[in-house]
């Protein structure tokens, strides 16, 4: 086959979107059948699948006993700033960013909270900050993994056991992919639609017993919404990690959550789960290595994602082009694909380099990933022929 012909074998689920991400393997709307709908949320057949869905979600990641986990509103982006809102301002605060989403915190931080006492700590697309700098005398804020630059801290070294400050960590396209150590970690979130493919809107928070003394012992100067309330009479509200949310959350996507979490559970667990997304980002790698025209975001293999893989087009006649060129090219080959029904989404975000995107986590198959490649290949040299021809 040469790359001008179309591949013979296509990917079975063209579904590589990095939010919300494919469903599990052999999912299909009958595991809804017996989502509880048409009733309250707050009577007790509601309230115990909720339970469940908390309880399970603690069992497949770990957590220590002493932590908490509750169902929050609005996805991970609802779950972390309700931890900023509710928690920072006491201390100092160390904002990490090295891509769109934790630039989008660090603004939340500066903008919205107008907190002053804040050192920024910046990388470009592709690699992290210098971790040493960080100073853990003061509350720290990062995303253990970049979804628009495809770089994840490489462990929680970096991290003392006997800091000072909280620890806040958006760990969304991090959770059930990659080893995150939950000593090292204060506050976590992360949502239903990412790394498991579950359904939007309902986001998780993760709190250590260190992050409960804070809510109970400080105050926030600013209105606090009802949507971000943890605590009522200085207590923090125990019954939101129990399955009492704050607002209505949809029963079927908990019955949605219920069955990935079965899946997860059926195939191994959490190591399971982490081994199928090392697993699927190795095809994208070592297609990389053998592919001339592309090339990792990610420059150290150390901070490079299993789940949330960015590309970027080095071919020297994409690379001599303009910013907005090269995002023509890049939409083009996504649009290519996205025709022949072989991949969908896969053109990096939009506050990111122009490249491509492959969503890699567990519930993405690896024969699929495998399929995929060729059909990037074929792509890449449809719209080359589009380029204009050297003089």
């Amino acid at each position: 086959m040469t790359h001008s012909t179309k591949p013979a074998v296509r990917p079975a689920r063209p579904h590589f979107s990095s939010g919300p991400c494919a469903k599990r393997p052999g999912w299909s709307p009958e595991v809804l059948k017996n989502a509880f709908l048409g009733r309250s949320h707050r009577a007790k057949e509601g309230k115990a699948r909720l339970r469940l869905a908390i309880d399970k979600t603690r069992q497949l990641l770990g957590l220590p006993e002493d932590y908490v986990c509750g169902i929050v509103p609005g996805s991970d982006t609802g779950a972390f700033e309700m931890a900023m809102w509710s928690l920072l301002g006491a201390r100092g605060v160390e904002a990490l960013a090295w891509e769109s989403f934790g630039k989008g915190w660090v603004t939340d931080i500066l903008k919205q909270l107008k907190l002053q006492d804040v050192r920024v700590h910046e990388a470009d697309y592709g690699a992290l900050p210098d971790l040493s700098k960080v100073d853990f005398s003061r509350d720290v804020v990062f995303t253990w993994n970049g979804t628009t630059s495809g770089v994840r801290v490489p462990n929680g070294d970096w991290i003392p056991a006997d800091r000072e400050g909280l620890t806040l960590v958006d760990a969304t396209s991090a959770a059930f992919a990659q080893d995150v150590d939950w000593s090292k970690i204060d506050v976590a979130t992360f949502s239903w639609q990412k790394v498991l493919g579950g359904e939007a809107a309902h986001g998780m928070l993760v709190l250590s017993p260190r992050a409960i003394a804070r809510l109970e012992s400080y105050t926030p100067p600013w209105p606090m919404p009802k949507l971000f309330r943890l605590t009522k009479g200085g207590k923090v509200m125990s019954g939101v990690f129990e399955g009492e949310t704050i607002n209505t959350p949809s029963m079927l996507c908990v019955e949605d959550w219920l069955d990935t979490l079965a899946w997860a559970e059926s195939i191994g667990g959490l190591r399971a789960l982490q081994a199928r997304a090392d697993a699927n980002a190795q095809v994208i790698f070592d297609w990389v290595e053998r592919t001339p025209w592309v090339a990792n975001l990610a420059r150290d293999p150390a901070t490079r994602s299993n789940t949330s893989v960015c590309l970027s087009i080095v071919d020297p006649a994409v690379a001599q082009l303009s910013v907005e060129q090269q995002w023509a090219f890049a939409k083009q080959i996504a649009g290519l694909l996205d025709k022949e029904g072989v991949a969908y989404d896969i053109a990096n975000y939009r506050e990111a380099p122009p490249g491509l995107r492959i969503w890699t986590g567990s519930t993405v198959e690896r024969s699929d990933l495998e399929a995929l490649t060729p059909w990037l290949d074929w792509a890449f040299e449809t719209a080359r022929t589009s380029l204009p021809k050297a003089a």
